[in-house]
């Protein structure tokens, strides 16, 4: 979960493999909080389809790994595009 170093939002624990991993009946969930506002707070879980834990941790790194990326180029904190004068 190198990734989510990335997003100053997102919590950790290290000690803890199953972070953000949530499982409801032998599915695995992926579960965390957003904050849309200062003021407001928005929980979602999202079916991550197996009841494999080692697959549900690999799809939740792709996930955050992809949030990572999708985060960096919306705050072009990524790679730089070539601005016109």
């Amino acid at each position: 979960m190198n990734d989510l170093t990335a997003l100053s939002g997102i919590r950790v624990r290290t000690e803890n493999p199953n972070h953000h991993l949530w499982n409801n009946h032998g599915t695995w969930f992926l579960h965390y909080t957003v904050h849309p506002t200062p003021f407001t707070k928005e929980r979602i879980r999202r079916s991550l389809g197996t009841k494999d834990i080692a697959v549900a941790r690999e799809r939740r790194d792709a996930f955050f790994a992809n949030l990572a990326v999708e985060t960096a180029k919306n705050t072009g904190t990524g790679t730089r595009k070539a601005v016109a004068a």
